[in-house]
């Protein structure tokens, strides 16, 4: 299968505007359990206001969140599709642009020394494109995540030595959630990488982070740490932005590596309460948009 790089253009400035437009169905069913099992009644007062938010925004056609974030663009390739490497990096980019400009969204990037804006959402290494492969022949996925900077400013690394075990791991996940407080707009999903090097580990927690609610971490032990501090999580009284309750997070996902004999780093990356992301699935019959 032969990809045509104007529909990837297209496809990823759609993505843009979806994804900072329509919350996925798994956040929303997360808001609902959230709202169903509140005990705290000023949390469950916030948790409708956030929820009357998200439907307002989608009925409007209004953006769920003024931020637009950094972009981030997850490109999934099939063994059997055809597609110009370089090309598909520029049509990804221009569709980026393209998005910023036409719409219009707010260009929130720019250069981190001059602190200049392009108003293209695009600077130097962004948006960020992660490229991976899989044997799924003729399919080609796009998955396009904006990523605010309220959750990306709470993100932590700690290079854990093996002697302080797993409570090294949890310890550290409990103090990076309580150090965010309210600043991550919670209830978040709280994003935990677990091994590999510093900065694999980093990218870990922020898959873990961008992951779909009710996905488990594949990793056997790592679906375990998942279980222990979602449960943890919500016992901290962070609740609904900072302000108290039993909601403090829709979840927490695990991704793990393996690592070296000396070393056992943890990071952690958070996602706000619009946990927002878009996917189009290119393959012989079409473009398929979803979450």
């Amino acid at each position: 299968m032969k990809i045509d790089l104007q529909q990837v253009e297209e496809a990823a400035k759609q993505l843009y505007i979806r994804a900072v437009k329509l919350l996925p169905p798994d956040i929303k069913r997360g808001f609902a359990g959230l709202d169903a099992s509140e005990s705290d009644p000023t949390a469950k007062r916030i948790l409708g206001t956030m929820i009357a938010n998200i439907k307002v925004a989608e009925e409007t056609d209004n953006l769920l969140c003024q931020d637009t974030g950094i972009p981030i663009y997850n490109v999934v390739i099939g063994r059997s599709v055809e597609v110009d490497g370089a090309g598909l990096k520029a049509a990804i980019r221009e569709g980026c642009a393209r998005a910023t400009r036409e719409h219009p969204l707010r260009s929130s990037v720019v250069h981190p020394v001059t602190r200049k804006n392009e108003h293209t959402s695009c600077g130097r290494g962004v948006p960020v494109i992660h490229f991976d492969f899989s044997d799924d022949a003729e399919r080609l996925s796009i998955e396009m995540v904006p990523k605010g900077s309220g959750s990306e400013n709470n993100s932590w690394l700690r290079m854990a030595i093996p002697a302080e075990g797993v409570d090294a791991i949890k310890t550290f996940v409990i103090d990076c959630v309580l150090a965010a407080g309210g600043k991550t707009c919670p209830p978040t999903i709280v994003g935990v990488g677990v091994g590999g090097t510093a900065d694999l580990c980093v990218h870990l927690a922020k898959v873990a982070a961008t992951r779909p609610l009710g996905s488990r971490c594949t990793d056997r032990e790592g679906a375990k740490l998942e279980k222990a501090l979602g449960q943890a999580v919500n016992t901290l009284g962070v609740g609904p932005q900072g302000l108290g309750g039993d909601s403090t997070a829709f979840a927490v996902h695990v991704e793990t590596a393996a690592t070296h004999i000396t070393m056992n780093p943890v990071a952690v990356n958070m996602q706000c309460h619009s946990a927002r992301r878009a996917r189009a699935t290119f393959s012989p019959q079409g473009i398929e948009y979803g979450y």
